[in-house]
């Protein structure tokens, strides 16, 4: 059952930037920004949360988990380091996947060609 929530969830959240994709002009590019700034924002106000409990790696994986890793990773700085954790807190627990991404992105970047949306 927990592989069908993951699923359900995970679909559901690419579904949504699917249709954004196909009945906007907004690029992959703006899509990623306001996936990942929804994280953070359902992440600092707790509604989130559930939805991990919920689905599990289906809330994580996107991209949305991850801006949900950034702001779980600032509220836990700040309770740690003050202010400054703020800004430390939410890269130190997303710095496995944004080395990741800036690696699997230079992999992608030499093997295919990068086009503009028309």
């Amino acid at each position: 059952m927990e592989y069908i929530k993951a699923f359900i969830v995970g679909g559901l959240i690419c579904v949504v930037g699917q249709i954004i994709l196909d009945n906007t002009k907004l690029t992959p590019a703006h899509i990623l920004v306001s996936f990942v700034t929804a994280g953070v924002i359902l992440g600092g106000l707790g509604l989130y949360k559930p939805i991990v409990k919920f689905a599990g790696a289906g809330a994580t994986v996107p991209i949305v988990g991850f801006g949900n890793a950034l702001a779980e990773g600032a509220i836990e700085g700040v309770k740690k380091n003050g202010i400054i954790g703020a800004f430390t807190g939410g890269i130190t627990a997303a710095a496995g996947g944004i080395a990741a991404a800036i690696l699997f992105g230079y992999i992608m970047a030499l093997v295919f060609k990068p086009k503009t949306k028309n």
